[in-house]
């Protein structure tokens, strides 16, 4: 017996209406989240098609083999960052003319692997033993309707096909539970001098990992209460006239308390770097996550608070830094201060939906760029009136001072086999120059958290 996916009948409505125009397919992505019995999706967008292939229809006609993969994961990384805790790229679609063959089943079979890989690749959290491990692949024939479902154990590059039932539902995700909580964050990054070969994106990550662990350990709070992992999130909620638990628009408030880095269980000693510089994050970052009113637990809940807490403190960086490189910020001098500001967070609804998807904004960016991006990367068109900031601006500061010193705190966990580093240059591409850029964003503001030493 095969995984079962449930599945937004507007999310079929879609696939339906897509027009092929000539092309010999389209793809997409499928979303959703999934739980241990079965898998839901609630959207699926398809990749948009390339400038040049806009402009030149009779590119259009290429065989399926052409398929762009690069462009394919691109997308998916991208619209990575745009879904809320509890949210993943479930799999991939394609839609044809033609019924499912051979030649489709292998294409689809590379892309939902290569689209799992570029998804987590930047991630500051792995999946569980425990997590399901299988993804979705979806052949939608536009002139018969039939639909072709199978999946993948991405864990296993030698996985074969397994048979997976396809079932549509009305106003699947209109009653999932949201999780919110405002985190504040201070995270100072030094950066060694014996790391100049390194990327300020890569060394900034390597000291996201630290920080990262402290996130991963805290202890969560919900709606006050710290609740055991296995009990049900709905446990002690009113109940309706039927016996069923009223979830529709339940909202839960999180709090997060992180340990000291130093406690009585671990020995630590402190160690003295030689840096040049050092990258400090700082404010406060709204973050929210949505789950299933299937049933949930506890642990489902907090995983998926965790994993947006981590995803969005690491795509903020990531956006900076990109936009760094695309607009060649010059060279600062020895021991000046470089202060930037992190993308803060917008989120907007999904019609017939408790779940809201994200994106990120610089302060000069427009609500109608906004608009389009969502247009482009999710294929919807939303109301500007609809989105929601839900953080202000902070400033963000990134030092670099030559020969100064850092002290670290280090426990006996697993060292890392290179030194947490980061370089004074941030190399932007081939043939286009260097920044000499020393990090730091702020983050934007939310509701609050609270930090609890020993």
């Amino acid at each position: 017996m095969g995984r079962t996916y449930i599945v937004e009948e507007t999310v079929g409505q879609y696939l339906s209406n897509i027009n092929l125009q000539g092309k010999t397919f389209v793809s997409g992505l499928l979303i959703g989240q999934c739980s241990s019995q079965k898998d839901y999706v609630i959207l699926a967008m398809r990749t948009p098609p390339k400038e040049e292939q806009n402009e030149s229809p009779k590119h259009s006609k290429a065989k399926l083999d052409n398929l762009d993969e690069e462009w394919a994961t691109e997308h998916a990384h991208q619209v990575s960052r745009m879904l809320p805790g509890g949210l993943l790229v479930l799999g991939v679609f394609i839609i044809t003319a033609l019924e499912m063959g051979s030649e489709f089943q292998n294409t689809l079979r590379r892309l939902v692997f290569a689209v799992e890989k570029s998804v987590n690749k930047k991630r500051l959290w792995n999946f569980t033993e425990e997590e399901v491990s299988e993804r979705v692949i979806l052949h939608f024939c536009s002139s018969t309707k039939k639909i072709f479902c199978r999946t993948y154990d991405i864990h296993d590059p030698k996985s074969s096909a397994k048979p997976a039932d396809w079932k549509y539902q009305n106003g699947l995700s209109a009653s999932w539970l949201s999780l919110e909580c405002t985190v504040y964050i201070n995270i100072h990054v030094p950066l060694s001098t014996t790391s100049v070969s390194y990327t300020l994106e890569k060394n900034t990550k390597n000291g996201l990992a630290r920080w990262a662990k402290q996130i991963e350990n805290g202890i969560y709070l919900i709606n006050g209460q710290v609740k055991d992992e296995d009990c049900d999130l709905l446990e002690g909620q009113k109940k309706s006239s039927r016996g069923n638990t009223q979830a529709a628009n339940h909202s839960f408030d999180i709090r997060v308390l992180t340990q000291l880095l130093l406690n009585s269980d671990h020995r630590s000693t402190a160690m003295v770097q030689i840096c040049s510089g050092s990258v400090n994050l700082k404010g406060a970052v709204k973050c929210r996550a949505y789950i299933h009113s299937n049933k949930p637990k506890v642990k489902d809940a907090v995983q998926a608070m965790k994993r947006d807490i981590l995803n969005t403190v690491a795509d903020r960086c990531e956006i900076l830094f990109e936009d760094l490189l695309l607009n060649e910020i010059p060279e600062k001098k020895d021991s000046e201060k470089e202060f930037h500001i992190l993308p803060h967070r917008v989120f907007v609804p999904i019609p017939g939906s408790t779940v809201m998807l994200c994106d990120y904004k610089f302060g000069d960016e427009s609500a109608e760029e906004i608009r389009d991006h969502f247009l482009e990367m999710l294929d919807r068109m939303i109301q500007i009136e609809d989105l929601e900031i839900a953080e202000e601006i902070n400033t963000a500061c990134i030092s670099s001072s030559m020969d100064t010193e850092a002290s670290l705190d280090n426990t006996d966990d697993e060292q890392p086999k290179q030194p947490i580093k980061t370089t004074i240059v941030l190399k932007i591409q081939q043939n286009i120059g260097v920044i000499a850029a020393f990090a730091v964003a702020a983050l934007a503001a939310g509701v609050s958290f609270l930090y609890f030493s020993d």
